[in-house]
């Protein structure tokens, strides 16, 4: 159960001060309130309570001059706010007495909260995670990133298509933030560069305002609060007066147009230069309005910048955020007059650089005449920074350098001007280091290191299971919150009866509603009782929904052959949206809707087997999805998944993982044992020696009838009578060019499947599984991730 709060936080004060704020803050009377003002004022009255631990924590953080960090992303998929708030508070319970005597329900308030569209998937939830974390811990930080005003997109399906429609969360009144328009900074694109007094000197051609909105993050137990700093793009000339009176009502608007599209869409659309160009303005007003808060913030306190990496920490997130190297560079160069030898030395050492992924697709590349048009006195910068790196290296081999084929690599920028690079999975640090950054890390020994992900138990257990928490606080005791470790204490009790009965109850609940909320959402009955058999991720084909649509079919035709057999009945459930220009994933989706309108709507099939797949995947169905799961699908390619933490939530919430040895898959299994995981597929090492025959797709599907049968059925268009021909790119690609290994995993995956129906009709030994995986997955807390940083890259110390 929650801890309790102070004797001052009672229910009276709680119900008091969200009836003042009902009243004086929202504007309503309780009388004429509806659903939205109670939550505001509720919202308001939790947030009074997070302001003193956060003001505190400021103020030690300064009075003892305490080296900070400084979370650089694109991304924070925080969730919803009001529950996490009120548990990390230990006001939970308080603020749900304080509702029910007004006549409201705390569940309900929480729930019409909408998600902040601030991420698309693992990389912004694990940047929240971590922001959770730090300030659990009580590592002085504070997180960067931009307010976009619509996010990503909101995921809706018309005839089985996905369509992009905008995300409204800002439409409502957000009522975490704090708006610092005093905290403002320029930020310039284009123009040219010019020598005076022999330095170097930028005149922008364009420039915006990047203003502050602060959102403080409180830790467990309220007992320490950091600062998400969030950007919003404001114009530096708000309206041209004189264009407009002249009838040039669009080019008046421009500078308005131009602040607003910088922070309007997460990820823009980049197949165009006009979407390249928006990406990369995007990437630098983050970064540059971030590194000059950073330095504002230092020197208020310190008399030059000589020590600066003594002080700061700054933390990339992937490479989204690597013009901030250049950006330290050019501000203590060229405004604090530092020779650039000292300030690439002083940068290098405040930056760490997190690899999330081996694709190289995804590893960001501008064109030099990109970077020299938006950015001209960053890309000679670069340029000094790989002439000053190759000056040191004199045999460094050429495909190391940043400026290459007419493009800057932001890998390889990232790598050189970082103290620490880390992957996020021992697999995937190792592979960072055999193949995508071998020859950097040869001329950099020791640079690469592994910080393993993790998640927060407080969300993504305490608040998203709270049936399964409160089992376990009375099975070992309170407070295993912040020490995960603790679950241990469970292991003791997976040969207890009586325990399993209870973990298998609350298992059944959680799915008995969702359940319930599929039948009212998507109109499909499904059966609480079924195995529910869950993939929720994004849609990439290295992540392979494919391969688990394909299988599905399989089943669905087994079935079809033997309608009387005996199968385990299941309930596939996909979740993940696709970017807007990724055709491929976006035909994946269409075909996983047509499959779920043929199978669901099959009298032969009844309950045998279900497929759902709920549009607009997010933090919150994610908290419904998750604790409901008896499978995890973690089937990527191995050696494509750096680490994922769907596969830990997953798992630390009693579900049983089928999977390849990909990702921190292999650290779930050392984990939970190799017994209560069912793992089949290639290694990383086979990946690769498969990949050289090039027939290897053929001879997988001639050596396969299930699935030779499975690609027949969609050549006739079974799915799509209406189109018959819409699976044939499918089809193709599955004979001749399927890249991502499905045909040749393909059999070993049908096998696992088969095990793990074995072992759902034996109700004793899966119950005993899954209590075991949650009891063993107390090494993935994001907690120790974050002590894992301070330990091995930013050299930060608890204040607590």
């Amino acid at each position: 159960m929650s801890q309790e709060p102070s004797p001052r936080l009672t229910q009276d004060n709680l119900r008091d001060d969200i009836l003042h704020h009902l009243k004086f803050t929202v504007g309503k009377d309780p009388g004429h309130a509806s659903s939205y003002d109670w939550r505001l004022a509720l919202s308001f009255a939790l947030r009074d309570r997070i302001v003193e631990p956060w003001f505190a924590s400021t103020r030690k953080t300064w009075k003892e001059d305490r080296k900070r960090v400084f979370y650089l992303s694109m991304e924070f998929l925080i969730g919803r706010i009001v529950e996490d708030a009120a548990i990390n508070l230990g006001l939970q319970d308080t603020a749900r007495a304080a509702l029910a005597e007004l006549g409201q329900d705390f569940d309900a308030l929480a729930d019409d909260e909408p998600d902040a569209a601030l991420g698309n998937g693992g990389l912004g939830r694990l940047a929240a995670c971590y922001m959770e974390s730090m300030a659990t811990i009580g590592c002085p930080g504070y997180g960067y990133g931009i307010r976009y005003e619509h996010g990503l997109f909101r995921q809706r399906f018309e005839a089985g298509r996905q369509v992009e429609t905008p995300e409204d969360w800002l439409t409502q009144r957000h009522p975490w933030e704090f708006e610092r328009p005093e905290c403002a900074y320029t930020i310039g694109f284009k123009g040219d560069v010019h020598e005076v007094d022999g330095r170097a000197v930028w005149t922008p051609g364009e420039t915006v305002i990047a203003s502050a909105y602060d959102m403080p993050v409180v830790g467990w137990q309220g007992r320490w609060a950091n600062t998400l700093r969030l950007w919003g793009a404001m114009p530096t000339t708000l309206f041209d007066l004189e264009r407009f009176n002249r009838g040039d009502f669009t080019a008046a608007a421009e500078p308005e147009t131009l602040a607003r599209t910088i922070s309007r869409v997460l990820y823009p659309d980049d197949t165009t230069y006009q979407g390249k160009e928006l990406r990369l303005k995007q990437e630098y007003f983050m970064a540059s309005a971030a590194i000059q808060d950073i330095l504002r913030r230092y020197l208020e306190s310190h008399e030059d910048l000589s020590q600066l990496d003594e002080h700061v920490a700054i933390q990339l997130n992937d490479t989204h955020p690597a013009l901030a190297g250049p950006e330290l560079i050019r501000l203590m160069v060229d405004e604090h007059a530092m020779e650039f030898d000292t300030a690439m030395r002083i940068a290098q050492g405040c930056l760490g650089y997190t690899n999330h992924t081996l694709l190289p697709e995804a590893l960001e590349r501008w064109s030099t005449w990109l970077m020299g048009t938006v950015l001209p006195r960053h890309m000679q910068i670069i340029e000094m920074i790989d002439a000053a790196h190759a000056t040191a290296h004199p045999d460094r081999p050429a495909s190391v350098a940043i400026v290459r084929g007419n493009e800057v690599h932001m890998g390889e920028l990232s790598f050189i001007m970082a103290h620490k690079v880390n992957g996020v999975s021992a697999l995937h640090s190792g592979l960072v280091k055999s193949t995508l950054f071998h020859e950097l890390d040869a001329l950099h020994p020791g640079r690469i290191i592994n910080v393993t992900n993790g998640i927060t138990p407080r969300r993504w257990l305490r608040l998203a299971n709270p049936g399964l928490a409160d089992l376990i606080s009375e099975t070992i005791g309170e407070g295993w919150e912040a020490d995960l470790d603790r679950l241990k204490g469970l292991e003791p009790h997976a040969d207890d009866a009586g325990f399993l009965d209870r973990f298998m109850a609350v298992k059944r609940a959680n799915k008995a509603a969702v359940s319930n909320w599929v039948s009212a959402t998507l109109g499909v009955t499904v059966s609480p009782d079924a195995m529910f058999d869950v993939q929720v991720k994004r849609i990439h084909e290295y992540k392979r929904q494919l391969m688990n649509v394909l299988e599905t079919i399989a089943q669905w035709h087994e079935i079809k052959k033997n309608p009387g057999g005996d199968f385990v009945p299941r309930v596939k459930v996909f979740g993940g949206k696709s970017a807007p220009g990724y055709a491929v994933a976006k035909e994946i989706i269409h075909l996983i809707n047509d499959v779920a309108r043929v199978v669901n709507n099959d009298p032969e099939i009844g309950d045998r087997l279900k497929v759902v797949y709920p549009p607009n995947y997010n933090v919150s169905m994610a908290e419904t999805l998750i604790p409901a799961a008896d499978l995890s699908e973690q089937i990527s390619t191995a050696g494509k998944e750096a680490s994922g933490t769907g596969n830990m939530k997953l798992s630390l919430n009693g579900a049983l993982t089928i999977g390849t040895l990909d990702g921190a898959n292999v650290e779930i299994r050392e984990h939970v044992g190799a017994e209560n995981f069912f793992l089949f597929g290639m290694t990383a090492e086979e990946v690769v020696q498969r990949r050289k025959n090039v027939n290897h797709a053929r001879m997988a599907i001639e050596a396969n009838d299930a699935l030779r049968d499975v690609l027949q059925l969609l050549a006739e268009g079974r799915f799509s009578p209406e189109q018959p021909d819409r699976y044939h790119g499918i089809v193709d690609r599955m004979w001749h060019h399927d890249h991502y290994l499905v045909a040749s995993d393909f059999a070993d995956y049908q096998r696992a499947q088969a095990e793990v129906d074995a072992a759902f009709l034996d109700r004793d030994r899966w119950a005993r599984m899954a209590a075991l995986n949650t009891a063993r997955m107390g090494f993935f807390s994001s907690d120790r991730s974050i002590r894992d940083y301070m330990r091995d890259v930013w050299g930060a110390e608890s204040a607590l």
